[in-house]
């Protein structure tokens, strides 16, 4: 029996690449991977449906469970996490200093959707009182002109966003002091390119996720990994099998990693990042699966909820197929 065709679309991460070259084949499945990056993938598969199966934002991917007919079914596995309060920046025209400086101001975003701002609002909501409900929130291109939101939103009365104007970027609003503050997950290019005008909220970022991690033990999740839901239904062992694929491609680098005769990536100091790591976050830092990421999931999921992305609050467990919540046993 042949093996079934599958499109993968997703980027070139270290914790994937075994699945881009071959040297870790998902069972019963011969595996087309497209290495695009993720605004490309998401706006593809979000609105087209491209690909069989894709990295996915998984606020994005949340809002798509709302939908009469839900287009995609998930597997509990995370390509992409990040602390994101390195990812607040502010136009140093603003007057902010510290987190609660942003309240009443001109807050940016490139979709209201995005997960990485979500983390942003609930995260500065929780932990420094800020309503992420109280601010109207200017909408668009990043870097470009004329971003859309991927998918169309069903907003409820308590969101309030603004698109920008057709020829206008948040980058440069930032620099010209027409927005305050930018929740992003790219850093916009005017950071590099104006240093005098844009500037992180916080500078000492790392200081303050690590205590972050170490009050609320959440490494934020900001990708999942979705299937196209017919393809699902007509072989439902797919998403298993890609599970395991993944599973097996990330402990290959985690492997790596740990080898200490030559270091697998061009960081001079790469072994004692990764034992700082395993110190801080445990032997994997970087988990699948639902039961070590229950905590993570639900927090993301109550904030999704809470900024009227959601009707209903979803639990962590609806968000994937329900083969890959359990494994079998020897």
């Amino acid at each position: 029996m042949s093996n079934l065709p599958l499109t993968l679309s997703c980027w070139d991460y270290d914790r994937t690449r075994a699945l881009a070259d071959g040297s870790v084949r998902p069972d019963g499945i011969d595996l087309t991977v497209l290495s695009l990056g993720p605004e490309e993938t998401f706006f593809r598969m979000a609105r087209y449906r491209e690909f069989d199966a894709s990295e996915l934002s998984l606020s994005s991917y949340t809002i798509s469970l709302g939908r009469d007919d839900p287009p995609f079914i998930a597997i509990p596995v995370f390509p992409s996490r990040s602390f994101r309060h390195s990812s607040i920046y502010i136009s140093t025209k603003s007057g902010i200093r510290e987190p609660r400086d942003i309240i009443g101001k001109r807050v940016g975003v490139p979709e209201y959707q995005m997960t990485a701002p979500v983390w942003i609002r609930g995260m500065l909501a929780e932990d420094y009182g800020i309503d992420p409900m109280g601010f109207e929130y200017f909408t668009g291109g990043q870097d470009e002109p004329g971003r859309e939101e991927k998918l169309k939103l069903d907003f409820s009365p308590s969101i309030r966003t603004r698109p920008i104007g057709p020829g206008k970027t948040l980058s440069q609003m930032l620099v010209d002091g027409e927005i305050d503050c930018m929740h992003t997950a790219r850093a916009p290019s005017t950071f590099a390119t104006r240093p005098d005008a844009v500037q992180r909220l916080f500078p000492n970022y790392v200081e303050v996720e690590r205590d972050y991690y170490r009050r609320t033990r959440i490494f934020p999740i900001m990708h999942i990994v979705a299937i196209r839901r017919e393809l699902y239904r007509a072989h439902p062992w797919v998403a298993q099998s890609l599970a395991k694929a993944f599973a097996e491609a990330k402990a290959k680098v985690i492997a790596g990693y740990t080898q200490t005769a030559a270091l697998k990536a061009m960081l001079p100091w790469l072994t004692a990042h990764v034992e700082e790591a395993q110190r801080e976050m445990g032997e994997d830092w970087w988990p699948y699966g639902l039961e070590p990421n229950y905590h993570v999931l639900d927090t993301l999921l109550r904030y999704h909820h809470e900024q009227g992305l959601s009707k209903r609050r979803f639990a962590p467990e609806e968000l994937f197929a329900p083969e890959t919540l359990d494994s079998f046993k020897i």
